[in-house]
């Protein structure tokens, strides 16, 4: 068995990005990574366009192109990150699902009543438990790669993807937060029926009492509904609007200031939830709900910092929603591998 001191040895970080199916091209395995990355892809309950099934794979695909060294951690590549295999029925399952799941989203955006119609009940108790079977996958491997020491970060898929790494990260920090980068609020109740839509992601997340605080960032797509849920919420949820943000910004307020407040509300052990879609769509065009607006990449990445330097720890974290196109996925990977390297980068922190 080749030792970790080996694998450090073999490798020269500023070759050429290799193509031998892990992320940016590193040597590691499941053994030998700290950090072990899940792709799901499964896009079932998207409610507009199609594609981010395709994110784990278009991040794969791009992350060789990178360059390993990062301002923020230079030898972050080190810790060792692992793309672990994907099991073969989670793909064609979507596939075949998802084509159900858009009649019944067709039926509720004609009015139709779903339980009115047998054949689209049926569906909708198919894939309710279909998604319920990825969510306890999911929790399985995550609860394993914890007992082992690891960290986990999710690539998905829509944003529904990674409930199951939240229940299992919720059975080992008995108190942590979420920051949430979105231009969705995803607090809606089973959204057209779909218990475990993209659109209900941190609804089904509030069920976790270990999740003390949701910090929103980036908000700009919300229904009246998730409003008054955040009002009533007593404070467990922090919702930051892009428009407010950007009125401060025009007023003179500097970024770092909003980021500095914006992380104050959370608690020691963060988890990060990305969805590109948080993003100006212009840097993941193909994302599945894009909106006007939005953070520059850097804005995301300086909010993201500012979680490491106020001596918070990174726990975990998603990225979703990344589509299947070329420029998405190259976005994509960059924010696996910032996200991968502050994480690293505060776990160590913590331990000084």
């Amino acid at each position: 068995m080749v030792s970790r001191q080996e694998i450090l040895a073999g490798f020269d970080p500023s070759g050429v990005g290799l193509d031998n199916g892990n992320l940016y091209g590193l040597p590691f395995d499941y053994d030998s990574a700290s950090i072990v990355i899940f792709g799901v892809p499964w896009e079932v309950t998207v409610s507009y366009h199609p594609g981010t099934a395709q994110g784990p794979r278009a991040v794969l695909k791009a992350s060789p192109q990178l360059d390993l060294y990062d301002l923020d951690n230079p030898d972050g590549w080190q810790q060792g990150i692992f793309l672990a295999p994907t099991p073969d029925w989670i793909e064609p399952k979507n596939t075949a699902l998802r084509h159900q799941a858009q009649q019944i989203i067709e039926a509720t955006e004609r009015g139709d009543r779903i339980l009115d119609q047998p054949s689209l009940a049926a569906a909708l108790a198919a894939i309710n438990t279909e998604c319920e079977a990825v969510n306890q996958w999911l929790y399985t491997q995550t609860d394993n790669a914890l007992r082992q020491g690891k960290k986990v970060g999710v690539i998905g898929g829509d944003h529904s993807v990674p409930l199951g790494s939240l229940q299992a990260i919720a059975q080992h920090y008995p108190d942590f937060g979420i920051l949430h980068i979105d231009a969705h609020a995803d607090l809606r109740h089973a959204y057209q029926g779909f218990q475990f839509s993209h659109a209900s992601i941190m609804n089904n997340v509030l069920k976790l009492p270990q999740m003390s605080r949701l910090v929103q960032v980036g908000i700009r797509d919300i229904s009246h509904g998730e409003v008054a849920l955040i009002q009533n919420s007593d404070g467990r949820v922090v919702t930051h609007y892009d428009s407010v943000l950007k009125q401060k910004r025009y007023g003179g307020v500097p970024w770092l200031d909003l980021c500095q407040q914006m992380v104050s509300a959370l608690p020691n052990q963060v988890y990060i939830s990305f969805d590109v879609d948080g993003l100006d769509p212009k840097l993941c065009p193909s994302t599945g709900t894009p909106v006007p607006g939005g953070l520059e990449l850097e804005e995301a990445f300086c909010l993201l910092r500012q979680v490491v330097s106020s001596d918070r720890q990174i726990i975990g974290f998603d990225v979703c929603e990344v589509g299947s196109a070329e420029w998405d996925g190259n976005v994509g990977a960059r924010i696996v591998y910032k996200l991968c390297n502050l994480l690293s980068l505060s776990q160590n922190s913590s331990k000084q």
